[in-house]
Formats: C-alpha cells, sequence, structure tokens
C-alpha cells in the first residue's frame, strides 16, 4: 500500500495566501480564544486558503438552496476512492459505513456499540485530550498505555493494559489514535498487525481515529488498521476535516471492518442526522477533486517541520523536537528549559505565543508543549523568536 506520488498541479502553497493581518479577520476559535497580542499557533486549525473544488461545491449548494438533509453514499464513495489511490487499500466498503457529525461523536457512539457502562478504554498518552473527556463523558473508564521514549506504541505496555483492561470481566476496547496526535508518529502494518493480534487474545474491541490519515508527510506510507490481518472486526473514523481544514462543515464516516458490519448496523439511525449536508458535500468534493491541493500542502508541511527544528536548534536548543511523519503538529520536549509542568503557560505569559498545554495530554505531557504547524514560514518563525524571548523574561522573572 504505497501513497501515490505527489502531483501539485501547479498548486501554490495554501499556507501562503493570506497575510497575518488577514488571519485575524477570522472568527474561529483559533483566531478568537486570545487578545488579538497573541500569535496563535494551539489548536488544530491551519492558516490555509481552501481549494477551488471545496468553495465551488459550498457556494453551488447554497446558491441553489442545497441546504438540507444529508443523503445517499457520495461520501463514503469519494473515501473509498481516495483510500484505494492514495493508499492502495480496496477493502473500504460503502456497505459498511454510516455518516456521523464528526469524528469525536462517532467515536462515542462506536465505543457504545462494543462496550457498556464503567467498561475499559485503553489510551496511548500523551493523546489528544478530547479521548479522556469524551470517553469519561460516556461513563468508561481509561485504562492508560503509555507510548514509550521513541513516540511509538510499546507492546509490552499495550499488553498488560489489555490484560488489566479485559481483567474486570466487561467488554474492553482500545481507543487507537493512528497517525498519533499529538506526536505525529505513523504506526506502521508490523506495529497495527501486532496490534491486532493481541486484541484477538485478549477480546477488546479496536476504535480507530485516522482523522490525520491524508496528512502523512515524506515516503512515509499510512496503514489503515482495517486493512491488516485481524483488523477485521476493527471499526474506524475518517473524515476530511483536518487535511482539508473543514472542520467548521460538520462531517465524518465510520467505517467497519468485515467482521464489524453488524456492530455498525446496530448504531441508532438518529445519529446519522447530526452531520452537514453542506458539510458532507464539502468533504466529498476535496476527496475527489482537490488532492492536487493537498499535495501543495503536504510539501509545504514538509518543509515546515524541516524549518522549525533548524528555529528550534538555532534559538531554543534546549528544546527537544522529533519531526513526526503525520499530522501537522509538532510535540515539543520543553523539560529542559526549567519552566515547571506547563511550558506553554509560560510561552503565553512572556512571549505572547500560545502553544497547546502538555499536561493536558496525560501520562509523558508534563513538560511538553504542541505547535501547530500548519502556519507560514514567517508566523513559525516569529512564534519560536517569541519563545524565546519568554525564556529570557522567564529566566530574567525568576532572577
Amino acid at each position: 500500500m504505497t501513497r501515490i506520488p505527489h502531483d501539485t498541479s501547479g498548486e501554490p502553497n495554501p499556507l501562503e495566501a493570506f497575510s497575518l493581518d488577514q488571519l485575524r479577520r477570522r472568527t474561529s476559535m483559533k483566531w478568537r480564544t486570545y487578545p488579538d497580542d497573541v500569535l496563535p499557533v494551539w489548536v488544530a486549525e491551519m492558516d490555509v486558503e481552501l481549494p477551488g473544488p471545496v468553495v465551488r461545491a459550498v457556494t453551488d449548494a447554497l446558491r441553489s438552496g442545497d441546504t438540507g438533509y444529508p443523503a445517499g453514499t457520495a461520501y463514503a464513495e469519494a473515501l473509498a476512492s481516495f483510500a484505494g489511490k492514495r493508499w492502495g487499500w480496496t477493502g473500504l466498503a460503502v456497505e459498511r459505513t454510516a455518516i456521523v457529525p464528526d469524528v469525536m461523536l462517532g467515536v462515542v457512539e462506536m465505543l457504545r456499540l462494543v462496550t457498556g457502562p464503567g467498561d475499559p478504554v485503553v489510551v496511548n498518552p500523551p493523546v489528544y485530550p478530547p479521548f479522556y473527556d469524551f470517553v469519561r463523558h460516556a461513563d468508561r473508564r481509561i485504562v492508560e498505555a503509555p507510548l514509550g521514549a521513541d513516540g511509538r506504541l510499546g507492546l509490552d505496555v499495550l499488553e498488560r493494559a489489555f490484560r488489566e483492561a479485559a481483567a474486570g470481566g466487561g467488554r474492553a476496547a482500545y481507543l487507537l489514535c493512528s497517525p498519533h496526535n499529538p506526536t505525529g508518529t505513523v504506526h506502521t502494518a508490523e506495529e497495527l498487525t501486532a496490534v491486532a493480534a493481541l486484541a484477538e487474545r485478549y477480546g477488546v474491541r479496536v476504535v480507530a481515529d485516522e482523522i490525520h490519515a491524508p496528512l502523512v508527510l515524506g515516503d512515509t506510507r499510512f496503514v489503515p488498521y482495517l486493512s491488516v490481518p485481524g483488523g477485521e472486526r476493527g471499526l474506524s473514523l475518517m473524515s476530511a476535516s483536518k487535511a482539508w481544514n473543514l472542520a467548521g462543515l460538520k462531517a465524518a464516516l465510520a467505517v467497519a471492518g468485515p467482521g464489524a458490519g453488524d456492530d455498525l448496523a446496530r448504531m441508532p439511525e438518529v445519529v446519522g442526522h447530526g452531520p452537514s449536508h453542506v458539510g458532507i458535500l464539502a468533504h466529498t468534493a476535496a476527496l475527489r477533486d482537490a488532492t492536487g491541493w493537498l499535495d501543495a500542502l503536504l510539501d509545504a508541511l514538509d518543509a515546515n517541520r524541516r524549518l522549525l527544528a533548524g528555529l528550534l536548534a538555532e534559538h531554543l536548543p534546549a528544546v527537544r523536537y522529533r519531526p513526526g511523519d503525520g499530522t501537522y503538529l509538532a510535540w515539543l520536549d520543553c523539560r529542559d528549559l526549567g519552566l515547571g509542568d506547563d511550558p506553554a503557560e509560560v510561552f503565553l505569559e512572556h512571549g505572547r505565543v500560545a502553544l497547546t498545554d502538555g499536561p493536558s495530554f496525560g501520562t509523558g505531557g508534563a513538560g511538553h508543549a504542541r505547535l501547530n504547524l500548519a502556519a507560514s514560514p514567517e508566523v513559525l518563525t516569529e512564534a519560536v523568536r517569541r519563545m524565546a524571548a519568554a525564556v529570557s523574561a522567564a529566566g530574567g522573572a525568576r532572577g
């Protein structure tokens, strides 16, 4: 399953379309949470110009009044075609999909299908903070299986967590983040095959959050969990929202492996009322007609991760950064800076730059911060400059 070669088709860098002044006119969370003097490189929104096919799909719908309720399988068909061309995966069966409002609400619905109240859900911290919030809100309990120091899955650690989860006699699940947020780790076919074997051994059902699947950089390949041997009973959540910056146009797909179709069929029909019809049109257009734009974005993100590594080496050499192969997020180990458990707080207070705080990602998050790479080189450069200034200012304040 090799990703197709890049074909930018002459697409410009979508991260360089807007000036900082233009971006500050946006009204989304990224640009309205903090005062105007704060540079936001935190929440997972990208500073991009949307691809033409997506804009046309939405504006055509608005002009024609096509703003009712969703119908049909066009989104699933577009995703299946994209998966076949992009990842060489032909096993995404449209009849084993269902639309859901977004990935995390879909995760909750999948967990409800395969576990009951009070049952355990294994996660790999440091991990996307809403994993904790949504799992607990669904009345399930968290069992942690922390990533290794290299940011990868530790199979021994995972097996211990599966054994613990299965020991209580309930129904256990594993919420897999693939590619992983915040580390950017892209799990290999060998790792995922081993996960599937462990899940079958201990009777743990795997629910994979694969929202960042299109955002894999360089020569690394994304491997869908449902494509590996033993993954047939898995459930996956996918969406075009992260890769094409469509979070405000709500839509996602739940995908079942061949052994989980009956589970997905039990999902209440009303769940499919939640996605936006206009969102589905936008996501479908992105997957079907905006892959050249995506490749231009991937090239820009690849350049940005190299830029960030160089900037940190020059201005903040004590920060440890291992560029991830997936997502547009950078996980920064700031423990050697001496800024305490929450360096993002120091960067905000003394440097007026907003990152996401590390402790919210669970075990292994203290002393870390997450930075959003999906910005122009100028914004990234200014962000690191401010971070370095914050460290100097904090040192002066302590002195």
